[in-house]
């Protein structure tokens, strides 16, 4: 299996653990605001292979307490849950970023134990989603079944949303409160511009407006808050 990069530790993908991060190519969403544009080819070079990142881990034990897998979207690649009974074997919790879209290859990790941690992107409130991820037409039927599939509560899990000037506001923030109701974890983070987002001239909001958008979520949620906000 190709590993397109490695964060050899981090203290933020991981909530409450020192942990690495494992990228993997392959994206079925083209969101404008993507900072990992590099990333949406799954033919794009790899960093490594995965004996090499499993050497890395077992060289790591005792110091790393936990493996965090994003991309790019990491439940496109079929030899995914093979990668994580191996890392799981080294004795490491897993955390899933996802975009939501693959509730099938979701559910069959959480239910052979495979993942510990999920965190999902929400990337707007239903009718915006789709010119949100730079997909139309968009089925929502996938997203919804995997926020289903989180909500049940198996594992732990989070939703995000990043936040962009350009395409959100406080009906979008309603859209997604009652998308996600119910749910216990929601956070919603600044756009930051970098050279590896897919277009250019996009910007962050206030942290006004990003205070107002949690309070609108707030009701539908047991805990909302803001993150990279200074």
């Amino acid at each position: 299996m190709k590993i397109h990069g490695l964060q050899k530790m981090t203290l933020l993908d991981y909530p409450g653990k020192v942990a690495c991060t494992v990228f993997f190519g392959g994206c079925d969403l083209r969101c404008p605001f993507c900072h990992n544009s590099d990333l949406l080819d799954v033919n794009a070079p790899a960093l490594m292979e995965e004996d090499e990142l499993l050497s890395f881990l077992k060289k790591r034990q005792g110091l790393l307490e936990g493996v965090c897998l994003t991309g790019g979207e990491p439940l496109m690649r079929p030899d995914l849950p093979e990668l994580c009974r191996k890392i799981k074997t080294l004795g490491y919790p897993i955390k899933l970023d996802t975009n939501g879209f693959h509730p099938g290859p979701l559910r069959a990790l959480i239910e052979e134990g495979l993942i510990d941690c999920a965190a999902m992107d929400i990337k707007n409130s239903p009718e915006r989603y789709a010119m949100t991820c730079g997909r139309d037409p968009l089925d929502l039927a996938p997203l919804k079944e995997s926020i289903a599939l989180l909500l049940e509560g198996r594992i732990d899990y989070e939703f995000r949303t990043t936040a962009v000037a350009e395409f959100h506001d406080d009906a979008s923030f309603a859209g997604i409160a009652e998308l996600i109701r119910g749910a216990g974890k929601y956070f919603i983070q600044k756009f930051t511009d970098r050279d590896s987002v897919m277009f250019a001239g996009l910007h962050a909001p206030s942290k006004e407006d990003m205070l107002r958008w949690a309070d609108i979520v707030k009701p539908s949620v047991g805990l909302a808050e803001l993150r990279g906000t200074d």
